[in-house]
């Protein structure tokens, strides 16, 4: 039972908070859905796969920093414990910075991959231009999101989320509806809460754990050791999550090339995975903490019943994620556009989405666990053998033969791949760690 509280403890606020992430790309989607023409849907669409490309290959910001801590919180070691957060915001901070040096380049190769219609592009461009500037304040929080977790704390990363997403959603209403500065407007408003949400942060940081901030020595931000296991840790969590952005974004970029109606009802239909994936990940980022602190205490005891327990409440949030899909499927795609000819296409499709719960939850809990175990080579190479053994090929093969319908195989295969080598691996990477 104390288990279950510790589980519910940390995954209550997280699923809490996770839920507001997706939350606020479903109301950008409602916003934009309900601008004059369909192109705006598209352009946020293409505008976030390219923010989703970059900070999703910087989430190790969070996930590492998470993984490092739990374990140093488990040793009781609290001065390295602030070091890991110091070494993150130094990361996030010169990441920031280079993304806005190297915008240029990096739309320009964004919108060469990505084929859309002009006038997408156009307003995508636009959505970019503008919301790169909040990339330093983004990171930032990732991995002040990530320090908290690790010291047990889910509370702090609910309070900075929700926080965030809600000045997002009401900047989002005021600049895109009330300024009239239409898919532009859901740019500043998300640029403008982000500084934000990083200022509560470090307020969070200095009113709760002074004592901690106390103990941090420059001398020690670059040691060798320290550093090369927080750069090996942080480089394989990159390397997984880059392939599977590339999982993600080369769906939206096929799904552009089926037209801006396909495109549109995939973004939907993809807001509905991500909706689901957010709320499980609550199980997963508690299993993140409570992995970490117990391998950094040494109960191999507690560590299995702790995974074993983190898929039975897992697990369990999934199916009525699949019944609610499936019994209101049209009823929830209304909430998101007026646009008739868009649901029609979604609904053809909708099936997809209503498996995709029980499917993903398994590589989403196991993500957690090796995280939470910093055992980052195993998922780095099982995202690769995803990636580019399965996903890709089905996806070509698929395309010719089922057109959409394929492109969501691909997908869902991906997800299943994933989950089944992450859980063949465990006896190996995680169980057998003493």
């Amino acid at each position: 039972m104390a288990l279950n509280k510790q589980i519910i403890r940390l995954a209550v606020p997280n699923i809490i908070s996770n839920l507001s992430v997706p939350l606020l790309s479903t109301v950008d989607t409602i916003i934009v859905g309900h601008l004059p023409g369909i192109w705006f849907i598209g352009a946020v669409a293409v505008g976030s796969m390219i923010f989703n490309f970059i900070y999703w290959g910087f989430g190790f910001l969070r996930m590492g920093t998470t993984g490092l801590t739990a374990q140093e919180y488990g040793a009781g070691r609290q001065q390295e414990s602030v070091m890991i957060l110091a070494r993150a915001l130094l990361v996030a901070l010169t990441g920031g910075v280079l993304l806005m040096l190297l915008q240029f380049p990096i739309a320009h190769l964004a919108f060469w991959l990505v084929e859309a219609s002009s006038i997408v592009e156009h307003f995508a461009s636009r959505y970019f231009y503008i919301r790169i500037y909040a990339a330093p304040a983004t990171l930032a929080l990732y991995a002040l999101q990530g320090w908290f977790l690790g010291m047990q704390n889910a509370r702090y990363p609910l309070y900075l989320i929700v926080l965030t997403n809600l000045l997002n959603i009401g900047f989002n209403y005021l600049f895109a509806i009330g300024l009239g500065m239409n898919s532009d407007g859901v740019a500043l408003g998300t640029v403008c809460a982000q500084y934000i949400g990083a200022a509560a942060g470090m307020v969070l940081l200095r009113r709760s754990y002074a004592g901690h901030v106390r103990l941090f020595e420059s001398k020690l931000l670059f040691r060798i050791e320290a550093m090369r296991r927080f750069l090996a840790v942080n480089r394989d969590i990159f390397l997984r999550t880059l392939v599977l952005v590339f999982a993600f974004s080369f769906f939206t970029a096929k799904s552009a090339e089926f037209g801006d109606l396909v495109l549109a009802a995939n973004t939907i239909l993809i807001q509905l995975w991500m909706i689901m994936a957010y709320g499980i990940d609550g199980f997963a980022f508690a299993a993140e903490s409570l992995v970490g602190k117990f391998l950094g205490r040494g109960d191999l005891g507690q560590l299995k019943r702790v995974i074993r327990t983190i898929f039975y409440w897992g697990m369990g949030l999934s199916l009525p994620f699949s019944l609610i899909y499936f019994f209101f499927d049209q009823a929830i795609l209304a909430v998101f556009t007026d646009k008739t000819q868009v649901i029609d296409v979604a609904l053809s499709f909708m099936i997809w989405t209503i498996i995709a719960p029980p499917i993903n939850s398994v590589s989403y809990l196991w993500d957690g666990i090796y995280i939470g175990a910093t055992a980052t080579a195993a998922m780095r190479n099982t995202a690769f053998i995803a990636t580019f053994l399965f996903f890709l090929p089905v996806y070509y093969i698929g395309r010719g033969l089922w057109g959409n319908h394929g492109l969501w195989l691909a997908l869902t295969l991906f997800m299943i791949v994933r989950g089944l080598s992450l859980q063949i691996l465990a006896g190996k990477h995680i169980y057998k760690r003493e």
